[in-house]
């Protein structure tokens, strides 16, 4: 890993989950697999809080476990499981734009506590969307199951791998755990009769007497489900496929148009359950079928569908191919060249964004020629020959452009070597994604630096909303609650917003990085898994 990857895990585990897990996945991210007693020695923590904090590691999937030989069990960070704790606010604004509130609340719920059973996650969302609603009003438990049953059945959460069986036996150092392909995303049969319950729903919680667990369970209504054992997760990879989806199909409609991104839609829908995360092609899907799927509010004929899968299918970039002639004729989106373009996009975008729209012409230019000679790049650009050197030069040394030298001769002369210029689109891309991650890790710390500088202020302004939530609660006249927002000053109030403009801004920063960093590791992958 390079030093920009291992200090971005640093800070979002230090972010999330204390210093001490920091301290202790930061240590694995940087050395890989080690005993307990090998990690405490190393981080100088005593061995109880080095078992919490892998305990914790370990329940939100960011670690791994694995026997070496009789009586040693090595854990080991996943690096890439941290870096996906940034895009934690992406997968939640996407399921709630697609389940709604609800869906938002359970995979919110999921990837805060790592696993969960769906018992427990049904009641705490329930009791969570309760909160929200007025007085008299609440949410069924069989609702919730519902929307969870469906996200389960399109893949976006499934179930933890279970302890084996023999798992028991006094001879293994460290449980196995086995994942059942055929039940990874079956959802158990739970009779949850009820309904979300308010915090402090009774008198006896209001008067600070806490409920027994019996207790809990008969005002429920229901006996303790019957999935002990039985753990979910969020499906990250099924989160990133849909990302993949949508930037695919946002790519067609800034080509095209909008009917073209509305068909390639449909063909990914209609595959996005049969297809693999890092299958090269979707599913062939026959041009009868992607007609009868279409949204009813497209009005096309067969006849202009047919027309514009032969456009799609005939266009350079090649999004979508041709697989057969049946059904009307069979097509699947060929996603590894998907992802070359959406990189290749990437890459232009960067040199345009740092060195004008010449130099973006240039590379363009030696994108689409493989190999150029320095006269054949100031010809093909129209570009004067000192400039058009610069440029090659400046792009040359930050590694958007690489030079090939092939010599005519033996001994490498200069006089009798050709001197070409090309684009390396993969570690293009590598280089890229390293800049992306150094840039996160610089915004990450100067939000810290931002709140940290602010704390007192912070502090002082979240007291004030407290007692002023507190006198409204109990009917306070408006002169009192005036007095107590007259706590804070002008100048303290300009202050605030100053700060909340500055930490929303580097938050929406984040996530504009974060999207290029998807763009270019799925890219990167999608060239390893087809190497």
């Amino acid at each position: 890993m390079t030093q920009a990857e291992i200090q971005l895990c640093s800070l979002l585990l230090q972010e999330h989950f204390g210093e001490i897990v920091e301290k202790i996945g930061t240590h694995l991210v940087r050395t890989g697999g080690q005993p307990l007693r090998a990690i405490a020695h190393h981080t100088g923590l005593p061995p109880d809080q080095v078992k919490k904090a892998l305990c914790v590691l370990l329940q939100h999937n960011v670690a791994r476990y694995q026997a070496r030989g009789p009586g040693r069990v090595e854990y080991e960070a996943r690096a890439g499981r941290i870096l996906r704790i940034l895009r934690f606010p992406r997968y939640i604004y996407t399921a709630k734009t697609l389940y709604g509130d609800t869906g938002e609340l359970l995979v919110e719920e999921l990837l805060l506590n790592g696993q969960v059973t769906m018992a427990a996650l049904v009641r705490r969302v329930a009791d969570r969307l309760t909160e929200t609603l007025e007085d008299g009003k609440t949410v069924d438990y069989a609702e919730v199951s519902s929307t969870f049953t469906r996200l389960a059945d399109t893949h976006f959460v499934q179930r933890c791998p279970s302890v084996s069986p023999a798992a028991g036996e006094a001879a293994a150092p460290a449980p196995t755990l086995l994942a059942d392909d055929k039940d990874v995303y079956l959802v158990p049969k739970l009779n949850l009769i009820g309904t979300g319950k308010r915090r402090r729903s009774s008198d006896e919680e209001a008067a600070g007497e806490p409920r027994t667990k019996r207790q809990r369970r008969d005002a429920d209504g229901s006996e303790p489900a019957p999935d002990d054992g039985i753990y979910w997760q969020a499906n990250l990879d099924r989160f990133h496929q849909h990302f993949r989806d949508q930037a695919i199909v946002h790519a067609v409609a800034n080509r095209m148009d909008q009917m073209s991104s509305e068909i390639v839609r449909t063909m990914l829908r209609l595959s996005e359950v049969t297809t693999s995360s890092n299958a090269p092609f979707t599913q062939p899907l026959s041009s009868n079928e992607i007609f009868r799927s279409l949204p009813p509010g497209y009005n096309i004929s067969k006849q202009v569908l047919d027309q514009y899968l032969t456009l799609l299918a005939d266009d350079p970039l090649e999004f979508v191919g041709k697989s057969g002639e049946s059904g009307g004729g069979m097509y699947v989106i060929n996603l590894h060249k998907a992802l070359a373009s959406l990189a290749t996009a990437t890459l232009e975008s960067a040199v345009q964004e740092r060195f004008g729209s010449r130099c973006a012409r240039i590379f363009r230019l030696v994108l689409r020629k493989k190999y150029l000679e320095q006269k054949q790049v100031e010809d093909f650009a129209m570009i004067p020959a000192k400039e058009a050197k610069d440029m090659l030069y400046r792009m040359l040394s930050e590694s958007f452009i690489s030079l090939q030298e092939i010599p005519k001769t033996p001994d490498h002369a200069p006089s009798r070597t050709f001197y070409l210029y090309t684009v390396n689109t993969l570690s293009s891309a590598h280089m890229l994604l390293h800049r992306c991650y150094k840039s996160i890790a610089n915004l990450m710390e100067r939000r810290q630096f931002e709140t940290k500088e602010n704390k007192r202020l912070l502090e002082k302004s979240q007291r004030v909303e407290a007692i002023l939530a507190s006198m409204q609660a109990t009917g306070a006249e408006e002169a009192q609650l005036r007095e107590i927002e007259e706590m804070i000053t002008a100048p303290e109030r300009q202050q605030l917003e100053s700060l909340k403009r500055s930490v929303n801004k580097l938050d929406a920063s984040e996530i504009q990085v974060d999207e290029t960093i998807f763009v270019l590791e799925s890219y990167t992958e999608s060239v390893a898994k087809k190497s």
